[in-house]
């Protein structure tokens, strides 16, 4: 399901825009009086303004249309030579573009409008301006970008004591400390804004900054509070008729009651924001909270699932549903399926609505969970159907050519050109470096192949003649006990192997702690049959996952998703593989105590090159400093702890739970950020 998060930077920009003096949003009743005055209108200043209103109007219901409007704006202010109209009109369209998710678009225009705005030193409309770029930062996860940004319209807020406008930007700082899971320092200007709105006495600030705090405590899991919080921002929501801070706050404590499994509860609160949402007409918010909704009951399945048996049970919160042990090609329970009709209903509701407006990452997420369903239903060919639709558009929407022209677009002095400049020159040194490591094992790799056919290694080759069907078949079975099916395969086909280089991989690195005082405890016999039941286990774990065991080092299991055959979910899988590890040990530890380990374990996704060496009981290897780093991470992870690094966690972030635990000092690696996840 999607995060509350989604949910809060949109009420956010809306605290912005609404602070900074625009109409607050009021559908299409305004649209058609704004439609009814504009042909009175003469081609003046008066004309320019009405058409930025009607952008503004249409933000959030049609994107589309504001920018259309925007345009109209931006020419009849242009054809007047007026600069704050031309300005405003830039920022208008940028804010569109940023509804639209199209960042390098809306950097554009807001760069735009803010070099207008510098020119006729309006700090009122820079501050404005740097603030929405800050959002847009924001959401690309260029956090110390959007920092600067928000920063730079706090100094411009202050010198012209703007005390709404300092409130605002001082929420998106905290916000920007929250998405990096610093919650003391979130909440610290969370607290900061709270005191500056009570004694403005502006509710509708309020209620945004009260909604913040409670957004903080529930990422930091103190539901406790952040349904305290929460509560207290929807009652003042209740009370002035803010339509869309209870839609916002009635999801986002849904998704508390979710994370605390108390369906009922989240299904309430999910369905009341949606019937507001539908009587605002904000197409938009509809469509997310359908897929919402939609996602909420398949994770009812899920966890009605998991805790099926052959008797009836109960999920907290829901009443008894007939569930049993299935096979997933099986008809689901009566149960269950009412519930999965449930998502389907909402689901393909949200996806018509999502198509309708045309926001890619609502549908991109809609058919996330469509596949989900699909897959729920046995109806395999839909779900493979769905899953393609969701990578298309994820592909479309965070392309590496998208992702290039933002950074170009937002890099407009020189700091951030001498920035890029750096980052290119870097990159430049990894591939030639990359392409040297490769090359030198390509050499080795083919000098050892060599020396394995003159030694007398031949038997491994298939395509020596004379061997029997049987006699074939149990040297294929040695050889990938040794290697990977693919570099098994080429070593058959050519008698060579080479090595390869693969850019996206993620490594898992595991250890038992205090495994020498566990070797004292233990006979020798006891202490390897110990070791050979963990790893066995940790084989068939690695393995449904498709990942490649590549050695055990005494007590250490190394392994890599993501080669020899690419892997799109390989981070992912790992930590899934990884959480099934864990808990594994942990309830053999509950079950054994000191006769058996404690485990720690360390994950980092990068590059590495893979071949293989020696040439006595030679092995298949992988070199480079992703598997340095991901040493480093299990080194400095806990018992019973999975530790990630910075890299992994942003590939994650999305589907586990993640805690931040700061920046700590790796041996040769220097100050790492890591992430414990559950």
């Amino acid at each position: 399901m999607k995060q509350f998060l989604k949910f809060l930077p949109i009420l956010l920009l809306y605290f912005v825009a609404a602070g900074r003096g625009y109409a607050q949003l009021q559908g299409q009743p305004l649209i058609d009086s704004l439609l009814k005055e504009l042909p009175k209108q003469k081609e003046d200043t008066n004309k320019v303004k009405l058409l930025n209103d009607m952008a503004f109007e249409y933000l959030e219901i049609n994107p589309d249309e504001a920018i259309k409007y925007g345009q109209q704006c931006l020419y009849q202010a242009s054809k007047l030579d007026w600069k704050k109209g031309i300005g405003m009109a830039n920022n208008c369209i940028g804010m569109s573009y940023l509804n639209k998710s199209d960042y390098a678009k809306s950097l554009e225009y807001f760069q735009k409008a803010l070099n207008v705005f510098e020119e006729i030193e309006n700090k009122s409309w820079i501050a404005n301006v740097t603030s929405n770029m800050g959002i847009v930062y924001r959401n690309q996860s260029e956090y110390a970008k959007a920092l600067d940004c928000y920063f730079k319209a706090l100094k411009a807020d202050e010198e012209r004591g703007n005390k709404d406008g300092i409130v605002n930007v001082t929420v998106n700082i905290g916000n920007v400390y929250l998405l990096q899971n610093d919650y003391s320092k979130a909440l610290e200007y969370y607290f900061k804004a709270l005191k500056m709105v009570e004694e403005i006495g502006d509710k509708n600030e309020i209620i945004g900054v009260t909604a913040s705090i409670g957004g903080a405590y529930s990422q930091e899991k103190n539901y406790t509070m952040a349904i305290e919080y929460m509560q207290q921002s929807l009652k003042l929501a209740d009370e002035t008729g803010n339509k869309y801070a209870i839609v916002v706050n009635s999801s986002n404590i849904g998704e508390i009651y979710t994370n605390q499994k108390n369906y009922t509860k989240a299904i309430e609160y999910f369905e009341s924001a949606l019937k507001v949402a539908e009587e605002m007409g904000r197409k938009s918010l509809v469509a997310n909270l359908l897929g919402n909704i939609g996602e909420l009951y398949l994770s009812i399945i899920g966890d009605t699932t998991s805790k099926a048996t052959e008797k009836r049970t109960t999920v907290t919160g829901i009443d008894e549903l007939s569930v049993s042990k299935h096979h997933p090609n099986a008809s689901l329970p009566v149960g269950n399926a009412a519930l999965l009709h449930e998502a389907f209903d909402h689901l393909q509701r949200g996806l018509a609505m999502a198509k309708e407006i045309k926001d890619p990452n609502s549908i991109m997420d809609i058919y996330e969970g469509l596949a989900k369903a699909y897959k729920l239903s046995g109806d395999y060919k839909k779900a493979l159907e769905a899953t393609d639709n969701y990578q298309a558009i994820k592909d479309s929407v965070f392309s590496k050519d998208n992702n290039e022209k933002i950074l170009k677009m937002g890099m407009k002095n020189e700091y951030d050109r001498q920035r890029l400049t750096d980052s290119l020159k870097n990159s430049e040194k990894e591939k030639i470096t990359a392409l040297q490591l490769q090359r030198q094992r390509g050499y080795t790799a083919m000098g050892i192949a060599g020396i394995l056919l003159l030694v007398g290694f031949s038997f491994f080759i298939v395509r020596e003649r004379g061997k029997s069907e049987k006699e074939r078949k149990k040297s294929d079975g040695l050889l990938l006990n040794i290697l990977p099916g693919e570099v098994a395969d080429e070593l058959k086909a050519n008698g060579t192997t080479t090595a390869k280089h693969y850019d996206n991989v993620t490594v898992i690195f595991t250890d038992f702690v205090n495994f020498t005082s566990a070797g004292a405890r233990m006979s020798p016999q006891a202490l390897i049959d110990e070791l050979h039941t963990c790893f066995k286990i940790f084989d068939e774990i690695t393995g449904k996952y498709g990942i490649e065991k590549i050695k055990t080092i005494g007590d250490a299991y190394l392994a890599v998703a993501g080669l020899p055959r690419d892997d799109p979910k390989h981070a992912e899988n790992v930590i899934r593989a990884a959480i099934e590890i864990n808990a594994f040990m942990q309830d053999r530890l509950a079950k054994l105590g000191s006769s058996t380990f404690e485990i720690r374990i360390g994950i980092h996704s990068g590059s590495v090159v893979a071949g293989i060496v020696g040439v006595k009981k030679f092995a298949y290897d992988i070199w480079g400093d992703t598997v340095n780093t991901a040493a480093r991470m299990e080194q400095n992870s806990e018992a019973g702890k999975i530790n990630i690094s910075a890299t992994t966690y942003e590939l994650v972030k999305d589907k586990f739970t993640c805690e931040y635990r700061g920046e700590i000092d790796a041996k040769g690696k220097g100050m790492l950020k890591m992430y414990y996840v559950s």
